[in-house]
């Protein structure tokens, strides 16, 4: 049995372990006559839950979408494991002394899949178009904002005012800004790019709908001399194919991983988590995925008035209600700081108004309200544990005095359905992780349940204008704690867990904001 719980710290003591050499054999001394070895080459096939929408990561912010994808796509920069943005496919940059222009110097002779040479025309076009399609980088950066070519291997971007933010945003791995040919912009449609052609270790050669997608090694690749850390630094194709293969069932995964049929699975029952660290060929991860939060609609309706989003609050125990859904320790943390506990921008403002399950609070505060059973609807996934969230939740609220009415629809159904004001009042949601606040759907005014509040905005953009983090910090602090007493865009009930498994005849796979298999061997 290997159970691994990755934090960021366990997995630079890792690192730093093997890069000293501490293995079970000597390094060079060969393996017994007869023993299995782990070699480069062979197929690394991934059972995945979901097959991505789009094979174009600037067009979604979904999880699956950004795992796929980032083997065969990079961007300038990307982040080491402590959520710092590194060099990628930009070897250094400047900052001018006004805060306002970054400059980016590109490495020189890096080839795309097609073979071609990545330049700075290049560079801009996927820049450019990435500052169209995310709605964080265009909240962040600003809508002014462009990159323009200096030279072949310069680029640069100006911003109208300073923003702390900035690299963090290009860095990112969520709805990332993956570089791409010039030329295959001019011919993508509403829906994204239809050439899929990046820099990565691995390049695409098939999409099967509904039964793979299929990547091989970038023979080319020319690959970074820094180590290995998170997203950046050194990176090998070691399997001579990838394949991420669409298997929906959990239990047609957990069959697969455990006769090797699946050398890694991505979603399996949480019921069987315990059993799976006690398997002796099986190796467990957990991964951070974010919060789980109920998001508000204040475009219209109920949770227009804060009392109405104050007596929610009052009303939710968030334990019970992470334990229904994530079932063993190992998969949840009860925490009410919006950003995480690994990242600078962790706080625990506000935290006396979280988790309070209070009947007699909400008794005040609905009777305050004016709250006459007017039916609240709940909206969620079926294809999550956050149904299993919403539906504590449904009972915790009809317990408190509240008319629930919990709606749970498919996966494309809840995307369009969310869209629309007029379709929900709470919103069962799970947020992936981000670096900096400014980042983080919840307090977004365009993203679902719109929080349109000036004043969060205006400590936003104090935020970004901050000329160090540790500045941005004491703004941050304040507005969390603004965000929990005084505003409420919604109830942030815990941080889950994903968690994953691998055949014990894989090595090398590493879990940063998802699993990444370069740098990673099959036992042949």
């Amino acid at each position: 049995m290997k159970t691994i719980k990755l934090s960021w710290i366990a997995f630079m003591l890792t690192l730093a372990l093997a890069l000293a050499g501490c293995s079970s054999a000597s390094e060079g001394e060969p393996k017994a006559s007869g023993e299995e070895q782990a070699v480069a080459g062979g197929e690394l096939h991934v059972a995945s839950g979901q097959q991505p929408e789009t094979l174009d990561p600037q067009m979604s912010t979904g999880s699956t979408v950004k795992t796929v994808a980032r083997h065969m796509y990079e961007g300038l920069l990307a982040l080491d494991s402590e959520f710092q943005p590194q060099p990628m496919l930009a070897e250094s940059w400047e900052l001018s002394e006004d805060r306002k222009t970054y400059t980016f110097h590109l490495r020189q002779g890096v080839q795309f899949h097609n073979g071609e040479e990545m330049l700075a025309e290049d560079v801009v076009a996927s820049m450019n178009s990435w500052l169209e399609k995310s709605s964080v980088a265009s909240q962040v950066v600003g809508e002014e904002a462009s990159f323009v070519e200096k030279d072949e291997y310069t680029v640069s971007l100006t911003l109208k005012e300073p923003k702390l933010s900035t690299l963090d945003t290009i860095a990112s791995p969520k709805q990332f800004a993956a570089i791409m040919p010039k030329e295959v912009f001019e011919t993508a449609g509403a829906n994204g790019v239809t050439e899929y052609i990046g820099t990565g270790p691995f390049k695409f050669v098939e999409w099967k709908q509904d039964q793979y997608v299929h990547f091989e090694k970038f023979e080319e690749y020319q690959a970074l001399d820094t180590p290995a850390d998170g997203l950046s630094g050194k990176k090998e194709a070691l399997v001579d194919d990838l394949y991420f293969d669409y298997v929906a069932d959990n239990t047609t995964q957990l069959s697969g991983i455990q006769t090797g049929e699946y050398d890694f699975a991505d979603s399996l029952p949480y019921d069987n988590y315990e059993q799976l660290t006690q398997d002796p060929n099986v190796t467990t991860y957990t991964d951070l995925y974010g919060n789980a939060s109920f998001h508000f609609n204040k475009k219209q309706g109920l949770f227009t008035d804060l009392k109405m989003r104050q007596a929610v609050n009052a009303a939710l125990s968030s334990e019970e209600i992470m334990l229904a859904a994530w079932p063993h320790e190992d998969l949840y943390e009860v925490d009410s700081s919006y950003m995480a506990d690994s990242q600078a921008w962790f706080s625990e403002a506000g935290a006396d108004e979280f988790n309070k399950a209070d009947p007699a609070k909400v008794k005040q505060l609905l009777d305050e309200a004016g709250y006459a059973g007017e039916e609240i609807v709940l909206l969620a996934g079926n294809d999550s544990q956050l149904y299993y969230a919403a539906i504590v939740a449904q009972e915790q609220l009809k317990q408190a005095g509240m008319n629930v009415k919990l709606d749970v629809v498919d996966r494309a159904t809840y995307s369009e359905l969310r869209t629309d004001p007029a379709n929900w009042d709470l919103l069962s949601v799970g947020l992936s992780t981000v670096t900096t606040p400014s980042q983080h759907l919840s307090i977004s005014a365009d993203w679902f349940g719109w929080a349109e509040d000036e004043k969060l905005h205006e400590m936003l953009a104090e935020i970004d204008a901050s000329e160090t983090v540790e500045e941005g910090t004491a703004v941050w602090n304040d507005l969390q704690d603004y965000l929990w007493t005084d505003y409420l865009p919604g109830v942030k009930v815990g941080d889950y867990f994903s968690y994953y498994a691998s055949t014990t005849k894989v090595d090398g796979i590493t879990i940063f904001e998802g699993p990444i298999f370069w740098n990673t061997t099959v036992t042949q």
